[in-house]
């Protein structure tokens, strides 16, 4: 059988590896024969798929590569349960501290949704065009560590640096290595007034050096909190609330 004109299209756009827009064709193009659509709007409406589907592409992409730990995005978030005021959390999602280069540190007790929030933020700033490296203490302290042995740290920093946003999670809950405190130290020396660092502690910077030496601590605060939005949380866990509301499991069944 000879092939059909809408055959012949999607094979060209196989060749000329469009995926997106070849799916949507065979169906497209009929509803444009259909409804007698102007070519010029066809043409459009296909070229629009095309650039949806790789914008789509393009997320999931920097969504893999940014390493998120759970996933955990605004959908899940209940902004009346947490302790930050409601304006602050709108403000900071409207993600205008990541195009000036200024820094967040949220800090507060365990379990009150500090690594919830900066995550969402994370994910709203990938769907948002940003990209985003997403370390806890320990991970970025291993990281620079292993390429402290070949001399090559430096190039793994400026590998970091490729993102917009570098949070970091987890600081505050154990003592810091002399390593890992340096590793921190020259992140965000690296980022400083160029990348946006997300930070979450149980301990406001200014004990910093209770974790790690005075030294780094100070070198490090100076830095991360010149451009910086500091957000307190308070209260109890909130993961300790759910689960002695039984709300931590589903129920059992026979």
């Amino acid at each position: 059988m000879n092939p059909t004109p809408i055959d012949e299209v999607v094979d060209l756009l196989r060749t000329l590896r469009l995926p997106h827009v070849r799916s949507a064709a065979p169906e497209l193009l009929a509803t444009a024969k259909a409804q007698r659509w102007d070519p010029a709007e066809a043409v459009k409406a296909l070229l629009a798929e095309e650039l949806a589907g790789r914008q789509a592409s393009s997320i999931r992409a920097r969504r893999k590569a940014a390493g998120f730990p759970t996933g955990k995005t605004f959908d899940a978030w209940d902004e009346t349960v947490s302790s930050i005021p409601a304006p602050t959390q709108r403000a900071l999602r409207t993600l205008e501290w990541i195009d000036r280069c200024e820094n967040l540190v949220i800090c507060g007790p365990s379990g009150t949704g500090k690594t919830h929030f900066c995550e969402a933020l994370g994910h709203a700033a990938v769907d948002a065009g940003h990209q985003v490296s997403w370390f806890s203490l320990e991970h970025l302290g291993a990281l620079v560590r292993r390429h402290s042995a070949d001399d090559t740290a430096a190039k793994a920093i400026r590998r970091i640096m490729r993102a917009d946003v570098i949070a970091i999670d987890d600081i505050g809950l154990l003592p810091v290595a002399a390593e890992t405190a340096e590793a921190l130290y020259r992140v965000v020396d690296a980022a400083y007034e160029k990348r946006s660092v997300a930070l979450s502690s149980n301990l406001h910077p200014a004990g910093f050096d209770e974790l790690m030496p005075k030294t780094i601590a100070n070198a490090t605060v100076d830095r991360l909190l010149h451009h910086a939005h500091i957000v307190m949380t308070a209260g109890d866990s909130i993961r300790l609330t759910q689960a002695t509301a039984g709300k931590g499991v589903t129920p059992l069944t026979n």
